[in-house]
């Protein structure tokens, strides 16, 4: 929608930036009430970022950084879970993350074979969170960089395809699209290797979990239509 509202904005001068925003103030609004700050972050994040390609200027988009980063403190000022996951953060990381580090390290360049992992019996959410980290134990820091290329792959071809094209909707539509697997990916596995605070995200097309499958699979749809 996004995109649309943008992509009008550029052919016929319709006022993109301001409905954009507007759409994205009552989603925020609905996020924080659950509450679920990842999740809030990353759909900012993406919207400026589409804003960011539609040609905003810079000063609008330093003032949204600045409005973001005051929305993480009322987050962290209001939110108990959010501050206890930063602290966790910035003392060691955390037990959860703790855990997926050992995984990592027991894993080696190798890792100790397929289902001969058992850090995983005492990782939290291991099937879903912290994947990653499982990977990383059982077929160790091999397979990991593999994935990591994979998802940069996949995600700067799509970038570069939606640059290609000629249409201003395709264009934004495509970056965006892009855009979502990258940071969704990136945030899953920041947070397994402890160079982000702790957030439920999966990682796309490797998680378990049929919800989270169906939704990455029709971003890929979307983005290769």
């Amino acid at each position: 929608m996004a995109a649309a509202f943008l992509a009008d904005k550029l052919k016929r001068g319709f006022p993109g930036e301001a409905v954009t925003l507007a759409m994205l103030v009552p989603a925020i609004v609905v996020l924080l009430l659950q509450p679920d700050v990842g999740q809030t972050a990353l759909l900012t994040t993406l919207c400026v970022a589409m804003l960011f390609f539609a040609g905003l200027a810079y000063y609008w988009i330093a003032a949204l950084a600045v409005g973001g980063a005051g929305l993480a403190t009322i987050a962290y000022l209001v939110h108990p879970h959010v501050r206890e996951r930063i602290a966790q953060f910035m003392d060691s990381g955390g037990y959860q993350t703790g855990l997926a580090l050992k995984a990592f390290e027991a894993g080696g360049i190798t890792g100790v074979g397929p289902g001969s992992g058992t850090i995983k019996y005492r990782l939290p959410d291991a099937h879903t969170d912290f994947i990653f980290a499982v990977a990383g134990e059982e077929f160790g820091v091999a397979l990991c960089v593999l994935i990591a290329v994979l998802f940069g792959v996949v995600t700067i071809r799509l970038l570069l395809r939606a640059s290609r094209s000629r249409d201003p909707f395709a264009q934004l539509a495509g970056a965006g699209l892009a855009l979502v697997i990258g940071l969704q990916a990136f945030i899953n596995m920041g947070v397994s290797l402890s160079i982000l605070p702790a957030k439920g995200m999966t990682l796309p097309l490797i998680s378990y979990g049929g919800s989270s499958l169906f939704a990455v699979a029709l971003t890929l749809g979307f983005a290769l239509g």
